[in-house]
C-alpha cells in the first residue's frame, strides 16, 4: 500500500489552533485519506468548516467519554473507510480549577476526570481502531514535559501525562503483533484551547524560549510533521516511544 493510499482518524480537533489540526494538515499534505473527529455540537461549526479546507476528509462527531459514541464512530469509519492506518489521539483534559489550586488540593473528581479523558480514552480509542488495523498502523498521542518533571500549575495534568506515557508502553508491547505502533510526542508548550486553563501559562512560553537551545518556542507544524513520519513508514521501528519536540528544552538541567 502505497503512503497516498492509507487512512487516519484524527481526535482532538477543537480549533484552528488545536495541534490535531496541525497534524491533519500534514497528513493531508501527505496524502492521507482523513476522518476527523470533534468532540460535541458546540465545537461543530468550527470544525466542520477546517475539516472542509482538506481534500477528501470528513467530519464525525465523538466524545471520547462515551464508549457508546466511541463504538458507533467506529462502526462508520469501518462501513465509510474500510481499514484504518492511523490514529492521532490529541485529547486531554481536567478542570480549569485543577489547574489553579495548589496540587495537594486536587479532588478526587478532578483526578478522575483528567485521566479518564486524557488517558483512558486513548486504550478505549486504541481498542476500537486495531480491528479495522487488519494491515498493522500507527497511533500517535500528544505528551508534554509536565509529566515527568514538576511544572509549576500543571498539577493533575502532570500526573495524568506521567500516566498516558505509560499507557503508551503497555499499549505498544499488547498491539506489537499486531504490527501496531503506539508513541507518543511531547511537544513545547503552545497556545492551544486547552492550553489556556492553564495559570500563568504566558510564563511557560517565556521560561521555554530562554532556556530552550534553539531559544523560541515550538511551532504546531513540527509536531504535525513528527506525527505524520511517526505514522509512515519512515516510522516502522519505532514503538513504545515518547518523541519530544520542544526545541530541545527536555535536555537542559537549568
Amino acid at each position: 500500500m502505497t503512503e497516498t493510499q492509507k487512512t487516519a482518524v484524527i481526535f482532538g480537533l477543537a480549533n484552528k489552533r488545536s495541534i490535531a489540526w496541525a497534524i491533519a494538515q500534514k497528513l493531508a499534505q501527505a496524502g492521507w485519506r482523513l476522518a476527523i473527529t470533534y468532540q460535541n455540537e458546540r465545537l461543530a461549526l468550527e470544525a466542520k468548516d477546517l475539516i472542509g479546507e482538506l481534500p477528501g476528509a470528513t467530519g464525525f462527531m465523538c466524545d471520547v467519554t462515551k464508549d457508546d459514541e466511541i463504538a458507533r464512530l467506529f462502526d462508520e469509519l469501518k462501513a465509510s473507510h474500510g481499514t484504518l492506518d492511523g490514529l492521532v489521539h490529541s485529547v486531554g483534559f481536567a478542570p480549569p480549577e485543577e489547574l489553579k489550586n495548589p496540587f495537594l488540593n486536587t479532588t478526587r473528581e478532578g483526578f478522575r476526570i483528567a485521566h479518564d479523558i486524557s488517558v483512558y480514552s486513548l486504550i478505549a480509542v486504541a481498542r476500537g481502531a486495531a480491528p479495522l488495523m487488519a494491515s498493522g498502523g500507527g497511533i500517535v498521542t500528544l505528551t508534554y514535559y509536565g509529566s515527568e518533571k514538576v511544572v509549576p500549575n500543571y498539577n493533575v495534568m502532570g500526573v495524568a501525562k506521567a500516566a498516558l506515557e505509560a499507557t503508551v508502553r503497555y499499549l505498544a508491547y499488547d498491539l506489537g503483533p499486531r504490527a501496531i505502533r503506539v508513541n507518543a510526542i511531547s511537544a513545547g508548550p503552545i497556545k492551544t484551547l486547552a492550553a489556556r486553563g492553564i495559570a500563568n501559562f504566558g510564563d511557560m512560553l517565556r521560561t521555554q524560549i530562554e532556556r530552550a537551545p534553539l531559544k523560541r518556542n515550538v511551532d504546531p507544524g513540527e509536531v504535525g510533521s513528527t506525527a505524520a513520519f511517526l505514522l509512515s513508514d519512515a516510522g516502522s521501528g519505532i514503538t513504545g516511544e515518547t518523541i519530544y519536540v520542544d526545541c530541545g528544552y527536555n535536555i537542559m538541567g537549568f
